[in-house]
C-alpha cells in the first residue's frame, strides 16, 4: 500500500508541475515563428482581401499576395471572370523609366491603387501620384497640387475661407477681395476653428496647432463654423525625455476634459451668410470639443440639420434648422434610463425620411423618421443586432446592411449582410454561410465582396451580387499551408454560461502546439471588457493577428470572452456594465471556472490576464478584486481611474454627474488589495491615456507596501512602436514566465 501510494504521489506531483521544467530557447523560437508579424505574408497569405472597386461599379480589382510578390487581378460586371488586371512586366518598365529606378515586376512597389474605369487606373509610388493607360502603357504625373488645410473652397468656387488673427474670413476668387466675417476673436476665443483630438503644445504658452474648420452649404450661399472657447479651460501635461540632444524633459500639455469637468473647451456653433455676412451666434447650443455638435445641410437653402448628444448620453435630439428665420424645430429626440451608445442617423430628403439606428426597442434596429409629421416607424424588428448600414440606394429604395444574432443557432458574433426593400418590408438573407462574413459593396450596390471565415476556418473570398441572381464566384482562398509546418493548433470557441444564470457568453482558447491533455496548463485570460466593443475573434484575420498563438507557445491556455456588459448583443445584456464596470471581470472568473471544470488540462489555479487600454484596466482590476484568483496580470497603458480619463468615454459608460460609482471602481482606491504579481507599463507621451493614473496607482501601491513591477516607456504614445512593443512583448511573455510558469525566463532572444 506505501508503495502505491508513493507511486501515486510521484504521478500526481508530475502531472501539476509538468511545467515547472525549464523553458529553452527552441519554446521561444517557435513562439517567435507564430507571431502575427512573421506570419502575415510570410506564411498566411490573402487571409483578408480587400477589393478595389471601379468607380463606376463596372467591376472589381483584387491584389493577390504570394511567396514572391504579387499579382493583380480583376473582374468586370460583364464578364463576371477573373482575368488580369494588367500587365505586370509592362507596368514595371513604365514605372522604372518614369521613376529612374529599379522596379520588381513580380512585387510592385505601388501603393494605393484605383480602379478608375476599365482603360485606366492609379496608383502612388514613392509620393508620387500616377494615372496609366493600359491601351499604351503611358504613365501620367497626377499629382494634386499641394493642399492647404487652412483654406477652404466654396462648391462654387467662387470664395476661399481662411482664418487670420482668430478671425473667419472670405476672399474672392475673382477679385481677390477679402471680406471678414467675425470681429471678436481673440487667442483662446477663436472663430473658424476646432480643437484636435492630439493638438499637443510645447511649453505651458505655445501656439496650439493651426485649425480650420467649416462647413459650406452646397449652394456656398452659407457657413457652418465653430468658435473654440479655450478661455477657461484646463490642461493635461507630459513630459517628453525622449529627445537625444535634450536633457532636460520637453514640456507637453493639450487641452482635455475629465468626467465632471465643466472648465474645458468649449465648442460654439457659428453661421454666416455670405451675400449679407450676417452673423448668427447660437450661444446656447455650446457643447465639448470632444463631443461637437453635429450638422448636415439640406438641399433647401439656409436649411440645416442639427444632431446634438446631450451630456451624459442619456438624450439624444435632431432639429431642423432654418437659418432665414433663426428658427429651430425639433424632429425626434430619444432617452434611455442607461446611456444611448448605438444612435445614428442619415438625413434622406429625397424620400423625406431620416434612417435611424436606435436600441429603443432593446435591440439595435433600423427606423424611419417622416420629415413632415415626425412619424417613426420600425423597418427591423427582433433578437439581432445591426452592425452598419453599408449602402442605401435611393432611387431602388432599399438597404443592405451587416447585422449578427439574426440566424437561430449561429454565433451571435458573426456578421452577415441583408437586403431591406422598402416597398415590401422584405428582409432577404445574402449571405447565407454559417460564418463570418466581412463584406464590401460596389458603389452602385449591385455587386459586393465577402470574406467568409471563422476564427478557426481561413477566409475564402468571393464575388456576390445583391439580388436574387446569385452570383457566387470565388476569388481567393487565404493560403495557410505554411501554418501545417509549423505544427499550428487554430483557437477554438467555447460557450459558458454568465453571472445571471442563464445567459450563454462566447469566447476563444488558444493551446500550445505541442499541447499536451495529460498536463496541466495555466491559463492567461486576454481581457478588453469594453464596453463599447468585443473581444470574440469572428474572423480568420482577428484570431491569428492577435499573437496569442505566441504566447501560448511558451506553455500556456490563452483566452478571452465576452461576459454581460459587453458590445453588439442585447441593450439588456450591454447594460450590465453600465455604472457597474468594476464588476466586469465576474464573468471572465466564471467562465474560466466552468471550463477547469470541463477540461482537467486547465488549472484554474494559476490564472493570469493582459489587457491595454481598457483592457489594461481590466487586467489591474483584476488582481485587485479578485486577488484571491488573478494571480499575475501585466496592465498596459490603462485607465486605472476613470476619474483621471477624457471626458466622453467614462461618461457614457459610467454615467454623468461623477458620483461615488467612480470612487468605488477605481484600481488606485483598491490598491491595497493586491496579492499577486502585478506590471503596470505606459508610455511617456500617451495623450490619449495620461500617464498620471498609472503613476498615482504606483503611489497607491507604494503607500499599501504592496511589491509590484513598473516599466515607462519614455517615447512612447499610447500604441507601442517598433523596438518599443517588442521590448514590451519580451517583458510580458517574460512576466508571465516567470511568474506563472514558475520557471527562469530567457532574455537574449530576437522577435524577427
Amino acid at each position: 500500500m506505501l508503495k502505491k501510494l508513493l507511486v501515486l504521489i510521484v504521478f500526481f506531483s508530475m502531472f501539476t508541475t509538468a511545467y515547472a521544467q525549464p523553458i529553452t530557447k527552441a519554446d521561444y523560437q517557435r513562439a517567435v515563428s507564430f507571431l502575427w508579424s512573421n506570419l502575415s505574408n510570410k506564411v498566411v497569405f490573402n487571409d483578408n482581401i480587400q477589393p478595389i472597386w471601379a468607380q463606376d461599379s463596372s467591376g472589381v480589382a483584387f491584389v493577390q499576395q504570394h511567396k514572391s510578390g504579387k499579382t493583380y487581378h480583376k473582374v468586370s460586371r460583364q464578364s463576371k471572370k477573373i482575368e488580369p488586371w494588367f500587365d505586370q512586366d509592362r507596368l514595371a518598365k513604365a514605372l522604372a523609366e518614369a521613376a529612374k529606378t529599379e522596379v520588381n515586376a513580380q512585387d510592385l512597389p505601388i501603393q494605393n491603387l484605383r480602379y478608375k474605369d476599365a482603360q485606366h487606373l492609379g496608383f502612388n509610388h514613392r509620393g508620387t501620384a500616377y494615372e496609366l493607360d493600359l491601351n499604351t502603357y503611358t504613365l501620367t504625373d497626377v499629382t494634386r497640387p499641394f493642399f492647404n488645410p487652412l483654406q477652404s473652397k466654396s462648391p462654387d468656387g467662387k470664395w476661399i475661407a481662411y482664418t487670420e488673427n482668430y478671425n473667419l474670413y472670405i476672399k474672392s476668387t475673382a477679385d481677390a477681395s477679402i471680406v471678414q466675417l467675425s470681429e471678436n476673436g481673440e487667442r483662446f476665443y477663436e472663430y473658424g476653428t476646432s480643437y484636435g483630438w492630439s493638438d499637443i503644445i510645447e511649453g505651458e504658452n505655445g501656439e496650439r496647432p493651426q485649425r480650420l474648420s467649416v462647413r459650406w452649404s452646397p449652394d456656398s450661399k452659407w457657413i457652418q463654423t465653430y468658435i473654440t472657447d479655450m478661455r477657461v479651460a484646463k490642461k493635461m501635461y507630459l513630459l517628453d525625455w525622449s529627445q537625444d540632444d535634450l536633457y532636460k524633459p520637453k514640456l507637453l500639455s493639450y487641452y482635455r476634459g475629465s468626467p465632471g469637468d465643466t472648465d474645458m473647451v468649449r465648442m460654439i456653433p457659428v453661421f454666416y451668410n455670405i451675400k449679407t455676412g450676417e452673423e448668427y451666434v447660437k450661444a446656447h447650443l455650446q457643447s465639448t470639443h470632444t463631443n461637437p455638435i453635429q450638422y448636415e445641410w439640406s438641399k433647401t437653402s439656409g436649411v440645416v440639420y442639427q444632431e446634438n448628444a446631450i451630456r451624459g448620453y442619456q438624450a439624444v435630439e435632431l432639429h431642423r434648422c432654418d437659418l432665414n428665420k433663426k428658427s429651430e424645430e425639433l424632429l425626434y429626440r430619444e432617452t434611455s434610463a442607461t446611456n444611448i451608445d448605438n444612435y445614428n442617423s442619415e438625413i434622406i430628403e429625397e424620400w423625406g425620411k431620416v434612417l435611424i439606428t436606435s436600441e429603443r426597442d432593446g435591440w439595435k434596429q433600423l427606423y424611419l423618421l417622416d420629415l413632415k409629421d415626425k412619424s417613426l416607424q420600425a423597418l427591423t424588428k427582433g433578437a439581432y443586432f445591426i452592425n452598419q448600414v453599408l449602402h442605401i440606394d435611393i432611387p431602388k429604395r432599399f438597404i443592405l446592411f451587416s447585422a449578427s444574432g439574426k440566424e437561430a443557432g449561429r454565433n451571435p458574433y458573426y456578421q452577415h449582410l441583408y437586403k431591406l426593400t422598402l416597398a415590401t418590408g422584405k428582409v432577404e438573407l445574402l449571405t447565407p454561410e454559417n460564418a463570418n462574413h466581412d463584406v464590401s459593396v460596389s458603389p452602385d450596390g449591385g455587386f459586393f465582396t465577402d470574406n467568409i471565415s471563422t476564427l478557426n476556418q481561413p477566409t475564402r473570398t468571393l464575388l456576390k451580387e445583391a439580388s436574387p441572381k446569385a452570383l457566387n464566384l470565388e476569388l481567393l482562398k487565404a493560403d495557410v499551408r505554411g501554418l501545417d509546418s509549423l505544427g499550428c493548433k487554430l483557437p477554438e470557441p467555447f460557450t459558458a454560461i454568465g453571472r445571471d444564470g442563464k445567459t450563454t457568453i462566447y469566447g476563444a482558447i488558444w493551446k500550445p502546439s505541442k499541447f499536451d491533455p495529460g498536463k496541466k496548463y495555466p491559463i492567461i485570460d486576454q481581457s478588453y471588457t469594453g464596453p463599447h466593443t468585443n473581444m470574440f475573434p469572428r474572423n480568420f484575420s482577428s484570431a491569428m493577428s492577435r499573437s496569442n498563438q505566441a504566447l501560448a507557445e511558451l506553455g500556456f491556455i490563452v483566452i478571452t470572452v465576452d461576459g454581460l456588459g459587453t458590445a453588439g448583443r442585447s441593450k439588456a445584456f450591454h447594460n450590465v456594465s453600465y455604472k457597474n464596470m468594476g464588476k466586469n471581470l465576474e464573468d471572465h472568473r466564471l467562465a474560466i471556472l466552468q471550463l477547469g471544470r470541463k477540461n482537467a488540462w486547465m488549472d484554474t489555479t494559476r490564472v493570469g490576464i493582459f489587457g491595454h487600454s481598457a483592457g489594461g484596466y481590466d487586467a489591474g482590476h483584476a488582481v485587485l478584486e479578485y486577488p484571491d484568483f488573478y494571480k499575475v496580470a501585466v496592465a498596459s497603458s490603462a485607465d486605472h481611474d476613470f476619474r483621471m480619463e477624457k471626458d466622453w468615454w467614462p461618461e457614457m459608460y459610467m454615467g454623468w454627474p461623477v458620483d461615488s460609482t467612480y470612487h468605488q471602481v477605481s484600481n488606485i482606491t483598491m490598491a491595497g488589495n493586491l496579492k499577486g504579481k502585478l506590471l503596470i507599463t505606459h508610455g511617456g507621451i500617451d495623450e490619449n491615456v495620461n500617464p498620471s493614473a498609472t503613476f498615482k496607482l504606483a503611489e497607491a501601491l507604494i503607500r499599501a507596501n504592496k511589491e509590484f513591477d513598473m516599466l515607462i516607456l519614455p517615447s512612447q504614445k499610447h500604441g507601442y512602436q517598433g523596438i518599443y512593443n517588442d521590448y514590451f512583448t519580451k517583458k510580458r511573455w517574460n512576466y508571465f514566465v516567470e511568474h506563472l510558469l514558475g520557471v527562469e525566463p530567457i532574455w537574449e532572444f530576437e522577435l524577427r
